[in-house]
């Protein structure tokens, strides 16, 4: 299986991501990984998210699944742990890293 490449959603670029973001670290990362969303209650098993799209800035993620961008943190093992959605909108979400 040939892993995918990274992509940006449609109208974005590494440097309007930079820019807007203010991390001149921000890349895109290829959604195949593990990427969950963690049970806020701590009772139950997380969720596995099928990202369309993994955003890194640093060690902070935005993870695009299903039309909303999850908030997460990136693994030792590249993994991804994601704890709340942000909400549709990618430039809201990244306002709010």
């Amino acid at each position: 299986m040939t892993a995918q490449a990274p992509v940006l959603p449609d109208g974005w670029t590494v440097d309007r991501l930079r820019a807007h973001s203010g991390d001149a670290r921000a890349i895109p990362l290829s959604p195949d990984r593990l990427v969950y969303l963690e049970d806020g209650s701590g009772g139950g098993d997380p969720e596995r998210l099928r990202p369309s799209h993994v955003l890194a800035f640093g060690e902070l993620c935005l993870v695009g699944h299903d039309g909303e961008w999850y908030m997460g943190c990136l693994g030792d093992d590249g993994s991804v742990g994601c704890w709340a959605s942000y909400g549709p909108d990618l430039a809201e979400a990244i306002r709010n890293l």
